[in-house]
């Protein structure tokens, strides 16, 4: 959940310098006198830096939240084996097989959420609310990295920076949604441990 908040704090510091090189751009096409080149190479340097912060705290993430992920897998087993559909192996692998990584990581999320769920608290809108904005966030951070690395004019590279930013704002709101999904699982998995086995 710390890690998660750190992608949270990257993506504001990366939001923030992406504003910043916006309208140091919007200044440079109504008059190109009105910037400086240092004014530009440091905006540059400065977004790159974010680039290069959000990379590290995403790779940080994905590591821990993988191995947490696997952990919730094996507690999950104990609780209701019957409830998973995939090997334990997926809960690792499903997220990095091209194609089986659209789906299979939310598969095994719902399987580990039925198995640790009370039978009358089973409403999944955490998970999917968080799947869904990751999964679009996947797609369109792709496609925006795609047209910023592209952009060669001030205009172009405007426009480009206009949807990273987009895609931060999705990415925000996706490790919020996160945050509360593992903190909601590892509390029901905590309780559920504490309870012992059914009579």
């Amino acid at each position: 959940m710390a890690l998660l908040g750190l992608v949270i704090v990257a993506d504001l510091f990366a939001l923030w310098q992406g504003n910043h090189s916006y309208r140091l751009l919007g200044r440079l096409l109504d008059d190109l006198g009105s910037v400086t080149a240092q004014e530009i190479d440091q905006a540059d340097s400065l977004y790159g830096a974010s680039g290069i912060v959000q990379l590290a705290t995403t790779l940080a993430t994905a590591a821990v939240f993988v191995t947490w992920f696997h952990r919730t897998r094996v507690n999950a087993e104990v609780f209701a084996p019957e409830y998973h559909t995939k090997k334990r192996a997926w809960a690792i692998w499903g997220w990095f097989v091209p194609v089986a990584n659209l789906w299979f990581p939310r598969r095994i999320a719902t399987d580990i959420w039925n198995a640790s769920a009370d039978a009358g608290s089973r409403s999944r809108a955490v998970l999917n609310g968080w799947w869904a904005l990751w999964l679009v966030n996947l797609i369109f951070g792709r496609l925006a990295s795609q047209r910023y690395s592209r952009a060669r004019t001030a205009g172009e590279i405007k426009g480009a920076i206009a949807g990273l930013m987009a895609s931060d704002v999705l990415n925000i709101a996706a490790a919020a949604l996160a945050i509360l999904f593992v903190y909601r699982l590892t509390r029901m998995q905590h309780e559920k441990a504490l309870r012992g086995p059914a009579l």
